[in-house]
């Protein structure tokens, strides 16, 4: 049975954990490992001790993208697990900013990630195509845009000067297939959600959709995009969504009212299985 437990979301439930406005999953096949995302930092050794998961039996880490939220903590799961292998996208490693609400320009991405040393023994997999992780979770690799209605989700860029806008060719997904169909982990689906899929049918063929858990960065999403991306959901008709971290009051607030028995409450120390139909929470 595989597990899924989220070490670090912008909130929490549970006894002594922290939130943080970033991502860590823990998956658990029961034969293997994976860390998808390490948040800041602040939250993941002390929620995974708490939640008495062993950062050291990681078979790999993997990166969602490289913005701050997601790729801080890297460090310590590194140290952490000296044996894991580490996945990525090239584009993760290269500097990235936002623009502010003010108008400046403000870097998200990190020192550590630009200097690339991850340790001369660690096997380290930079990959821009589909790949297996370990037996039975599969890294999307790089997300081709062939829609019209999904963009990135804010103003990112690759200088400080925020003149060339930043495609994030680095977003990947982690997924799965089982008995209840596709689940898809997303970090903050850059690419969009639905390029995401498609992108993973492309891969599968066109499964049903046991679960989706995420950020989906819908918080400033057009009217247009909104719509469109509600009404692809409601075609695909998943089982279980489960969004958080990046996605949005608003756009969270309308998915619950439009997917009333799907819809699943996001928060650091929940656990879940995944493609079996079982929820189990904490």
């Amino acid at each position: 049975m595989t597990s899924l437990t989220i070490i670090s979301e912008n909130t929490v439930r549970g006894a002594g954990l922290l939130a943080e406005h970033g991502l860590a999953y823990w998956l658990d096949t029961g034969t293997h490992r994976v860390l998808f995302d390490t948040g800041q930092g602040m939250a993941l050794q002390h929620n995974a001790a708490k939640l008495g998961i062993d950062l050291g039996a990681a078979d790999a880490i993997v990166l969602s993208h490289g913005h701050y939220d997601h790729v801080s903590g890297l460090p310590l799961a590194l140290a952490a697990a000296p044996s894991a292998e580490l996945w990525f996208h090239p584009a993760a490693t290269e500097l990235k900013f936002i623009r502010s609400a003010e108008g400046r320009s403000r870097r998200i991405s990190t020192d550590f990630m630009e200097c690339g040393d991850f340790g001369s023994s660690r096997t380290v997999h930079r990959v821009s195509e589909p790949a297996e992780i370990v037996p039975g979770v599969s890294l999307t690799g790089g997300i081709p845009r062939t829609n019209d209605f999904e963009d990135v989700g804010g103003p990112f860029f690759l200088d400080d000067a925020m003149e060339h806008p930043d495609p994030i060719a680095d977003d990947m997904a982690i997924y799965l297939t089982g008995a209840a169909g596709l689940s898809v982990i997303f970090g903050c689906a850059h690419a969009g959600a639905i390029n995401t899929l498609d992108h993973i049918f492309q891969q599968t063929g066109k499964l049903p959709i046991d679960t989706l858990i995420g950020g989906l960065h819908l918080a400033a999403a057009s009217p247009e995009r909104m719509e469109r991306t509600v009404a692809a959901l409601h075609a695909l008709a998943p089982r279980r969504m489960i969004f958080g971290h990046c996605t949005g009051a608003h756009a969270i607030h309308r998915l619950w009212n439009e997917f009333p028995a799907a819809c699943v409450e996001m928060h650091a120390g929940k656990r879940l299985g995944i493609c079996d139909g079982i929820e189990r929470c904490c």
